[in-house]
């Protein structure tokens, strides 16, 4: 039976590619099976299936045949598979394992006699040398791997001659894009390369991931559309939906006895009085144990959740361990160092690897026997992306293990592999029109011929993003773009382009398509310094990696850091690069970076809730059991969770969950009173809650309060009350949150920050110039330059892409309404209460309160925060649009049996 299906799949390939394929696998998987025919059809094609089950090969297995035994090559024909990486290192992946069916197919066809044509694969990446982008351009290939930032870039170069002859385009892991404005900048890409093509018949589109929901929002993502005397229709898509997850081993593990300990004083035992007294801490558990699961397997990948982590943690398990078991792997190393540190796993000479995301999605690293995750994975997805390193190959179950390293850690990472065994993915939508993406996408797009404005707004339009675009912020970008407001005050306010208002044509301004093409992409900078090795060549130094600009600003000449779990001398600090030289052997200070994570989305806050109530709502020997047997926790970790749950019963009377939620009132060691609103909602309903609650709490009542808020609730600190606060005034009125939102939001620093980075993606502050770096320091200090220019137009673009983007990618304002509507109605409990401490749950947030405070340079002045920023509310609602737009598609699309 199986041979008859394996015959019937491969039907549509010539007998070379069948005849190779039935020789290097016993048969298709279900995934490649139900995608052939689609793919085969030229159809445009989303495929959802597990990791490990061939994705990328039946998509590549359709082009090869295509390219191998179709239509001889044309003369001066260019590119004609166009592979698509979110990760320079998964491209790289991609290329290698290429060769295989090349050459294989081309073995077989030499001893059939069959007539073939040679097939020849390139790689375009910020790795690529200026050498090898040079060859691609004279000699295009026939399969091109780049990433969304190489593209744009080659369709903004006299290169993008090469790409008019693209017939298909792959996405892998399309799921890490549809959510950020890097998938909103790729779309535009793929728009103006449908643009340049010479062919008539449209590109073929295909997506790969094997976390992606709902699949109707990612077809639509994909496929794009047509605009048609204004309106919009979304190009077919075919969804193959082969998602049934193989059996996936995750367990919790806790190394001590008890984790309430954690964090207490040690005894002292000698050394400086003034020093503060040592702690307790997990890692002089966690370490041995970790040297003992890599040491009983071959190969091990450990994933956390932040580079600095993913150094300290290599560094300590070398040191406990005697020897080199681990090395850091993050985006932050260089091309040579990363490579090299994933040759050496896959030659098994390297037993551990401490990695990021940056090895999260589909990179092939050989046989790894066991996937450890230290914290709990950051999302569901991000967790199945990870396990599914383990047994990476057809039929295997991946196999992994989590060691939370606290109390409310261990929570989340319970709660989280329940739901990566369901396979309960986040859903995931698109952003709806960032302007800041159109703006930069409009200059590139003009650096080559003047395009009359209603073919480049149907032309923007027909990428999904930007289907609903409303003419007015369309019109909007471009009057800022053609120097409408004030370049006297501010001079990245000059003109890029030119509107010629009587012809309606838009041509670009000379110098605006170079810094379009110097400051590509989405990706916001964190100011960056480049790590390059001393005494080298000046031209071409070799780069190491790179440290982030306030970690320099601490750091002087003579003293050692870790990168790569390698120890390095500082030589010289220049005004964009640190000069340094290997100091092997000698102990360094741990290198750090600030980056953003995304908060929890509201549907996981409730499914850890529930996970919540279900524990307390049994005796402790019961839920001990359930945890044990079936989540996969092990002993102690089963035990401690129960006594962290019975222990905040205590102490607040209720657990927070998804049905109740707890306001504790207690006054802190300097004898202000704090107030905590312990919730597992997450940080997107928490942080417009709470600045809500602030903005209340300031203008009404005239109290400065300071506030922090995480995953798990939100903290605020009154040090004027002297009485115990009302818990009503933490309560927002559903009704006035998004109005109080537009009005408030202006004066904080999260808007600042955001302010900066999308002026940045707008050209407004060109993040660099050919040959110069900008400190971050002064990007911040041009910023509010802007702001306060900006703050006098209504209507400036950035300004209301700003609000847009923090009241709709960052904040989850119709969840808040949805959860304080709900609390109105008693359909969430609030249980009120005083402690004297801050309970379990309490202290879990505010060990997060310093961290609040790291983009407090970016916010306004003081004597600026009093002012409401002038905001046009008509068009930034059409920007924001109906709440339903932005959570379910209004298209359906075929599903595929």
């Amino acid at each position: 039976m199986k041979t008859a299906v394996a015959s019937d799949s491969l039907r549509p390939f010539h007998p070379a590619v069948a005849e190779w394929f039935r020789s290097s696998f016993d048969a298709p998987t279900p995934a490649q099976v139900q995608a052939w025919p689609h793919l085969a059809q030229g159809e445009n094609t989303l495929l959802l299936a597990p990791t490990g089950s061939g994705k990328t090969l039946a998509a590549f297995l359709v082009a090869i045949d295509r390219l191998v035994f179709g239509e001889p090559k044309p003369e001066k024909c260019g590119v004609r598979v166009l592979y698509v990486s979110p990760l320079k290192a998964l491209a790289v992946d991609v290329e290698r394992n290429l060769r295989s069916p090349l050459t294989g197919i081309g073995v077989v066809a030499q001893r059939r006699g069959d007539s073939s044509h040679p097939v020849r694969v390139a790689i375009r990446s910020g790795d690529t040398s200026a050498r090898e982008r040079s060859q691609i351009a004279r000699d295009a290939p026939d399969i091109l791997i780049t990433t969304p930032e190489s593209l744009y870039l080659l369709l903004t170069s006299r290169s993008r001659e090469i790409l008019r002859d693209v017939e298909m385009v792959i996405v892998d892991e399309i799921h890490s894009l549809v959510l950020t404005k890097r998938g909103s900048h790729l779309m535009l890409s793929f728009e103006r390369l449908e643009a340049l093509r010479r062919s008539k018949k449209p590109m073929q589109r295909i997506g790969l991931s094997a976390t992606q929901r709902p699949l109707e929002e990612v077809a639509r993502f994909l496929g794009g559309g047509l605009v048609e005397n204004d309106a919009w229709q979304p190009r077919h898509v075919a969804i193959i939906d082969a998602g049934t997850r193989k059996g996936l081993e995750v367990t919790i593990e806790v190394p001590v006895e008890d984790m309430a300990r954690l964090g207490e004083e040690e005894p002292f035992k000698g050394g400086s009085a003034s020093a503060s007294p040592p702690r307790k801490s997990i890692w002089p558990s966690l370490h041995p144990r970790l040297v003992e699961v890599i040491r009983a397997n071959r190969s091990t990948m450990i994933f956390v959740n932040s580079r600095r982590l993913a150094e300290r943690l290599a560094s300590a398990l070398n040191e406990e361990a005697k020897e080199e078991i681990a090395l850091a792997h993050h985006g932050s190393l260089a091309r040579d160092r990363r490579t090299y540190i994933e040759e050496r796993l896959k030659e098994g000479k390297l037993p551990a690897i401490v990695a990021t995301s940056s090895l999260e999605l589909g990179l092939d690293l050989g046989a790894v026997d066991m996937v450890v995750q230290v914290e709990a994975p950051p999302s569901v997805a991000s967790g199945l992306q990870r396990i599914g390193r383990a047994r990476h190959q057809v039929g295997e179950t991946p196999r992994g293990v989590i060691f939370p390293k606290f109390r409310g850690d261990l929570l989340s990472s319970a709660a989280i592999a329940s739901l990566m065994r369901k396979n309960e993915v986040e859903a995931m939508y698109y952003p709806r029109h960032p302007l800041d993406v159109l703006a930069q996408q409009i200059v590139a797009d003009l650096a080559f011929e003047p395009v009359h404005i209603d073919a480049m707004y149907a032309r923007m339009r027909q990428a999904a993003p930007f289907a609903e675009l409303p003419r007015t912020a369309f019109e909007g970008v471009l009057d800022m773009l053609s120097g409408r407001y004030p370049s006297d005050e501010f001079s990245e306010l000059r003109p890029r382009i030119t509107w010629d208002r009587m012809s309606g044509l838009l041509t670009v301004r000379e110098g605006a398509a170079r810094i379009a093409i110097v400051n590509a992409g989405t990706i916001p900078d964190r100011g960056m310094y480049g790590v390059f090795l001393s005494g080298g060549d000046e031209r071409a130094p070799k780069r190491v990696g790179e440290l982030d600009e306030e970690m320099v600003f601490e750091s002087r000449e003579g003293e050692v850091f870790l990168l790569g779990a390698s120890s390095w001398r500082i030589d010289s600090i220049t005004h964009d690069r640190v000069l340094v030289s290997p100091a092997p052997g000698q102990p360094g200070k741990m290198p750090f970076w600030h980056g953003d994570r995304a908060g929890r989305p509201l549907a996981l806050g409730r499914a850890i809730g529930a996970f919540t109530r279900t524990l307390t709502g049994t005796t402790p020997p019961k839920a001990e059991a359930i945890l044990r047997n079936e989540h996969g926790l092990d002993e102690k970790a089963s035990r401690n969770l129960v006594a962290y749950l019975e222990e905040q019963r205590r102490a607040t009377g209720e657990v927070p969950s998804d049905q109740t939620l707890v306001i504790e009132r207690f006054i802190d060691e300097v004898g202000d009173w704090r107030v905590c609103i312990l919730s597992p909602l997450g940080a997107r309903v928490h942080a417009p809650w709470a600045t809500c609650v602030a903005a209340y709490l300031r203008e009404d009542l005239g109290m400065e309060v300071d506030m922090v808020w995480s995953d798990d609730g939100m903290v605020f600190r009154l040090p004027e009350s002297t009485t115990a606060p009302d818990s009503a005034w933490f309560l927002p009125d559903p009704e006035r949150v998004e109005s109080a939102l537009v009005a408030h939001l202006g004066a904080t620093s999260l808007f600042a920050a955001r302010f900066r980075e999308c002026a940045g993606r707008a050209l407004l502050l060109p993040r660099r110039y050919p040959g110069k770096r900008s400190a971050l320091w002064a990007q911040r200090k041009k910023s509010a330059g802007l702001l306060s220019i900006a703050s006098r137009y209504a209507s400036f673009p950035i300004l209301l892409e700003t609000y847009r983007e923090c009241l709709k990618d960052v904040f989850d304002v119709p969840g808040l309404i949805e959860v304080l509507r709900a609390i109105q109605t008693r359909a969430v409990r609030i249980t009120t209460v005083e402690t004297p401490v801050a309970s379990p749950f309490a202290s879990s947030i505010l060990y997060s309160w310093v961290g609040n405070f790291i983009y407090d340079e970016d916010a306004p002045p003081a004597e600026r925060r009093a002012q409401l920023l002038s905001i046009d509310t008509a068009q930034l609602r059409e920007l924001l649009g109906e709440v339903e737009n932005a959570r379910a598609p209004r298209w359906r699309f075929d599903h595929a049996s």
